[in-house]
């Protein structure tokens, strides 16, 4: 993480004024990740006894955005008066190429040209990146959204951290990571004892690090500790758009294929070739509903051989095809 440019940038006004940071909220965006991002500015100046913070929250219609929960936040603010903050976030959630606007992206471009500093918060990154903004930096974003972004945009070094702090661009994988964002950026504007009082009055204990881990270690997530079937799973989220035969996983992992069989019903009440393909479904589904690639693209990149087979696969899934994934209810 490379937060000297952001540190030098902050501390220029973190002694006199109060440091004027911006939210502008897409319809769809996440209520928790920017409630985590906004509150601890919030804290810090209670804490610290006077406003060494000010917000400013906007909407793209300048009357109130929506959030993914269907929570209305009245916002208005008309997003031009963005345009006064030193630091400026884009908070989104779900379905935001479909609430990202080309003349969201103008602004974001203003917002840059005029020397603000350009954060996102969930998939807001897709936003910056969409604007041309993340070019040359490290970003990062949601787990669920990484596959996503990085087909959409190949050029993009994206990483699995919590956030990334590189020069004047700062995002933040979305959920709680927007408070350790948050925190990590008073700390370095106001000192770590100040980070520290408004982490305790979250009662959050901890202040992660930028690179902590985004999901749940896979024992938590699959709810199994047997070592070697972790390891066989590893090695399927490993390969998903070139799927390893069956023999090939259980010689990787010291296994026979049937151990391999046992150990699946034993623990998951499924066969190793079923929870696979469900691994390289639900990875379909992602791409499907968060990039404009084909059918064919989406189903070549998750491992099969031809549309006509992930369709009938994915139908038996999810009870819909591909094509009616994209499409509205």
């Amino acid at each position: 993480m490379d937060s000297s440019t952001i540190k030098h940038l902050l501390n220029n006004e973190a002694d006199t004024n109060a440091q004027k940071i911006g939210f502008l909220l897409l319809n769809e965006f996440s209520l928790l990740a920017f409630a985590s991002a906004i509150e601890p500015l919030r804290a810090a100046n209670r804490q610290s006894g006077r406003p060494i913070f000010e917000w400013m929250v906007a909407s793209p219609n300048g009357v109130s955005s929506i959030a993914s929960n269907g929570v209305e936040v009245h916002t208005n603010t008309d997003p031009e008066n963005l345009q006064k903050c030193r630091m400026v976030f884009v908070c989104a959630g779900v379905n935001v190429r479909g609430n990202t606007s080309k003349a969201i992206l103008n602004l974001i471009r203003r917002l840059d040209r005029n020397g603000a500093i350009i954060g996102a918060i969930c998939t807001g990154t897709y936003v910056m990146a969409a604007a041309g903004l993340l070019s040359g930096h490290r970003c990062t974003i949601h787990w669920e959204n990484i596959d996503g972004l990085a087909e959409e945009f190949q050029e993009l070094e994206i990483t699995t951290d919590l956030f990334e702090i590189d020069g004047n661009r700062v995002t933040c994988s979305g959920g709680t990571a927007a408070l350790d964002m948050m925190l990590n950026l008073i700390s370095q504007s106001h000192g770590a004892q100040l980070a520290a009082e408004v982490s305790d009055q979250f009662i959050h204990d901890r202040i992660r690090e930028p690179t902590d881990r985004q999901r749940m270690e896979l024992r938590s997530r699959i709810g199994v500790s047997h070592p070697k079937l972790l390891a066989v799973v590893k090695t399927m989220e490993d390969n998903l758009e070139e799927p390893l035969p069956q023999t090939a996983i259980a010689r990787q992992t010291g296994l026979s294929t049937r151990q391999l069989e046992r150990l699946f019903r034993k623990y998951l009440n499924t066969t190793p070739t079923r929870y696979y393909l469900n691994l390289r479904l639900a990875r379909a589904r992602h791409l499907l509903r968060q990039t404009s690639m084909s059918i064919l693209s989406v189903a070549l990149a998750c491992g099969f051989v031809s549309a006509s087979h992930f369709s009938k696969c994915y139908r038996e899934c999810y009870d819909r095809t591909p094509r009616a994934e994209r499409s509205p209810d």
